[in-house]
């Protein structure tokens, strides 16, 4: 509907590889979908990389949702596993509000899983790890973006601990513009947590981007704004990164894979799991 009316729309939490790529050149003379989010070909390869690369462990499970999130996630990692010669052990579904996931757990046990990866939402994910500690078995959960959430982080509390995955904005004040947006942050909603901290700061950080492109557009028609999108010719100053002509015509993705790093479960909250990122995400960067 966006593309049909040529009203540019950033998606700012959904991460679908395709989102972007639907209405591209020459099928389609302008793409009006953008993002300010890590997409699954950005998640998956750091999920497979930090199970694989960092920890050694090549006997993974993959357990996705139901939907077209869970499966088109599912497919990803598939496709990085195959990459390095890989197979999982066991792909097993789940649908929304399940609450039982033993048989799934059970299979994922007996086939040697060292690893769990991951793609759902927080409260099945939460079942996922509350129902690995009914049967007494643990071993990591790497995941895509929503192991941050809080209804994972509360609902699966001491089972929580641990689990990694990829974020664009871990909530430590290490930069003036993050200490600022945290602040704000906190006053505005009365809680020293937030609750899904990426889709906060990708959403704060798409509507700079949008604004930024409407002072240049001088206008808000739809045609004018995505073509000031696609050629920002001002540095935009977000909490993720400073953003330097981040979209193209080609590339409608503000996010790369060098500004996304590996969170971790930590006390309840989460935190950088390597000392580099934080490190390498202490100082503002440019895209």
């Amino acid at each position: 509907y966006y593309q049909e009316a040529k009203i540019p729309a950033i998606t700012n939490v959904a991460t679908g590889s395709m989102i972007t790529r639907q209405f591209l050149p020459p099928q389609y003379p302008h793409n009006y979908i953008f993002r300010v989010a890590s997409s699954g070909t950005i998640q998956a390869p750091m999920i497979v990389s930090d199970a694989v690369d960092k920890h050694k462990l090549t006997r993974v499970a993959i357990f996705a949702d139901a939907t077209n999130y869970g499966q088109s996630g599912r497919e990803d990692l598939e496709k990085e596993l195959a990459r390095r010669g890989l197979k999982p052990v066991t792909v097993e579904k789940f649908n929304i509000k399940n609450v039982d996931m033993t048989a799934q757990l059970r299979r994922a046990q007996e086939a040697g899983a060292q690893v769990l990866l991951t793609y759902g939402i927080g409260p099945e994910l939460a079942q996922l790890a509350n129902g690995m500690a009914r049967l007494g078995w643990r071993v990591p959960i790497i995941g895509s973006a929503p192991l941050s959430m809080d209804n994972f982080i509360d609902h699966a509390g001491p089972y929580a601990e641990g689990a990694r995955m990829p974020q664009t904005f871990i909530q430590e004040p290490n930069t003036p513009q993050r200490k600022a947006f945290i602040a704000a942050y906190q006053q505005q909603y009365h809680t020293l947590r937030i609750p899904y901290p990426i889709a906060a700061a990708q959403g704060y950080d798409s509507l700079r981007l949008l604004v930024a492109a409407i002072r240049q557009a001088a206008s808000t028609d739809g045609s004018k704004i995505r073509a000031a999108l696609e050629d920002l010719r001002t540095p935009v100053a977000g909490v993720i990164t400073t953003y330097v002509r981040p979209y193209s015509q080609d590339n409608h993705e503000a996010i790369n894979a060098d500004i996304a790093v590996m969170g971790e479960v930590k006390g309840g909250r989460v935190v950088y799991a390597y000392e580099e990122d934080r490190k390498r995400q202490s100082v503002s960067e440019g895209r």
